[in-house]
């Protein structure tokens, strides 16, 4: 028997693709009665990149305080994910090495704090996020995002083997109904790369599955990507299991 939530769901997203397409005043983006959820998956894009969010060029120096000997260069650097992590946990987490490292702490202790409080945080010297980078609508959504829409990734991704702790049989039945219209059945319908090196969802969902899940709750900035925070973070962990399943290439 067919759930009538995918039901919905699956109407609703057949159409997000030529609803992109149709060309729309910048008013248009933001409801008018805008619901947290909302906001928070908004504040999740702005985490990942902003300026695409904001349909602005990404800055060309490097950002105040990333560290001299960081390995990011230009806009990479203005990221918050870039210092924080997909994780959340900056230098205690999946960050902790690599060309990502950067010495810096995580964010998750903004977790449940007053939204008021944090965006004083992301306009204070340190950040550098002032009213000419970010707008005060769009920092009131980031500090939304932190109090309270990041999670505890180590409660739903084991760390060691990168795998999801969740039911990918129960995952394909949401991915076969709502990602699936974009990523294709097999997860190769698009390529993040090229033909010679390509990434598809599977190849993600493997090596970075923090990253993934991240996405898979707030939507990809920049394209028309449903954000699936209104799903139980059960139902987003089983999505993640089961692109791991996906071919890699």
């Amino acid at each position: 028997m067919i759930d009538a939530r995918q039901l919905l769901l699956t109407i609703i997203i057949s159409l997000v693709g030529a609803f992109a397409m149709v060309p729309r005043p910048a008013s248009a983006n933001d409801p008018s009665d805008e619901t947290d959820i909302f906001s928070i998956a908004r504040g999740g894009l702005l985490y990942d990149k902003w300026y695409a969010v904001l349909e602005r060029d990404a800055p060309a120096n490097r950002h105040p305080s990333y560290p001299a000997d960081g390995k990011q260069k230009g806009g990479s650097t203005w990221r918050c994910k870039e210092c924080h992590g997909w994780d959340y946990k900056g230098a205690a987490g999946a960050y902790s090495k690599g060309s990502h490292f950067t010495g810096i702490k995580g964010v998750r202790g903004a977790e449940g704090k007053d939204p008021a409080e944090i965006v004083v945080i992301i306009r204070n010297e340190t950040h550098a996020y002032t009213t000419e980078i970010m707008s005060d609508k769009a920092v009131r959504r980031l500090a939304l995002f932190l109090s309270k829409g990041q999670i505890d990734m180590d409660k739903y991704i084991d760390r060691v083997s990168r795998k999801a702790k969740g039911d990918a049989q129960r995952g394909a039945r949401f991915y076969q109904t709502i990602c699936a219209i974009c990523h294709g059945f097999d997860g190769k319908q698009i390529n993040f790369k090229d033909e010679k090196g390509p990434e598809f969802i599977g190849t993600v969902a493997q090596a970075n599955p923090w990253e993934t899940l991240h996405k898979i709750r707030n939507g990809q900035p920049g394209v028309p990507m449903v954000a699936l925070t209104a799903l139980s973070i059960a139902d987003q962990v089983d999505i993640l299991a089961y692109t791991q399943t996906l071919p890699t290439k």
